[in-house]
């Protein structure tokens, strides 16, 4: 781990000063999201604060069956002397709402937040404290360290918590960026009780009936170019398959799996003009440049962004940027 020392004292001064803390992470939420905001909330619950968590999108059902997540909420509510964000490289990322919410509770603040937890590249340290790890595997990893140095306790649901967001972020310990540190932390958290098969099993192996008819969707359009894969999936198919999300359902991850692919990429439009594109990347690929050139981010080998405009509009714009990664434009090879 990376973490910068004076960081991660200032941080852990911050929650150990607070009292009511408001957690909040990305909207779209995915494993490493849910698993980071239940993992400190439970944390910070165990050590005698009051933990609001929040998620504009709400919680995915696949992670309703973690303790503490009856308590994620979609909308903040009351007071809080410390507000966190999870995950997020920049505060737009937690949502319109959210955003404005917040800002509505505290319109002098500057800056806004007041400690960000994250491990993305393009992370562009908004808050008054940053603790951000590009190295992690997952800001789940970055939490972690973050406990101990707080004085807070590992329990079992906290480091069930965490399991699942190193397992979802990591693709099953699949990911290029693994180190074997992080098999270390995973044993750790294991030592507590916690059932990695299950967790596994659950969060990536299990899909709804709904999920995969949207992946049925998204496969039956699915379209290549060399070395790029391309799908898309619309309003329309989210409703056919009665999807309640507005994602991918991870089919993303899926599309990777091609043979003689190194970039893939998934077009999923939203209900306000706009469509949500990820990228996946083998090593060698850098599809963060990309996606931050439409005021996205990410990692080099996972990122995605929301843009605005039609899905036609949006896909030509993005696949013209996509392909310089084969022609030396954006290609770090």
């Amino acid at each position: 781990m990376l973490l910068e020392p004076q960081a991660l004292a200032q941080a852990a001064a911050r929650f150990t000063a607070a009292r009511q803390i408001l957690l909040v992470t990305h909207a779209r939420p995915d494993g490493d999201a849910v698993g980071s905001l239940l993992g400190l909330g439970l944390a910070l619950q165990a050590s005698g604060r009051q933990a609001q968590m929040v998620i504009e999108d709400g919680l995915p059902s696949e992670y309703r069956l973690l303790e503490g997540s009856d308590q994620v909420r979609k909308t903040l509510t009351g007071d809080f002397d410390l507000l966190c964000l999870l995950d997020c490289s920049e505060a737009e990322r937690v949502g319109a709402e959210t955003l404005r919410a917040i800002q509505a509770q505290r319109p002098a603040a500057q800056p806004l937040v007041d400690v960000n937890l994250d491990h993305h590249l393009t992370n562009i340290g908004f808050a008054q404290v940053n603790l951000v790890d590009a190295q992690a595997v997952a800001t789940a990893q970055v939490i972690a360290e973050l406990l101990p140095a707080c004085g807070f306790s590992l329990t079992k649901p906290v480091a069930t918590a965490l399991l699942t967001g190193l397992i979802t972020d990591t693709i099953g310990f699949r990911t290029s960026n693994m180190r074997p540190e992080v098999l270390r932390l995973a044993a750790d958290l294991m030592e507590t009780g916690v059932n990695l098969s299950e967790i596994y099993r659950r969060t990536l192996v299990e899909r709804s009936f709904e999920a995969v008819r949207l992946w049925g969707a998204g496969l039956s359009k699915i379209e290549r170019e060399e070395r790029l894969a391309w799908t898309t999936l619309t309003r329309l198919d989210r409703q056919e398959a009665h999807y309640p999300g507005r994602d991918d359902a991870d089919l993303i991850n899926f599309l990777t799996a091609i043979n003689g692919v190194d970039v893939a990429v998934i077009f999923v439009e939203q209900s306000n003009e706009s469509v949500k594109v990820s990228w996946r990347a083998t090593p060698g690929f850098d599809v963060a440049k990309v996606a931050m050139s439409f005021g996205g981010g990410g990692h080099a080998a996972a990122s995605g962004a929301e843009i605005s405009g039609s899905l036609p509009q949006v896909q030509a714009r993005v696949l013209e940027q996509t392909r310089l990664l084969f022609n030396g434009g954006n290609c770090v090879q």
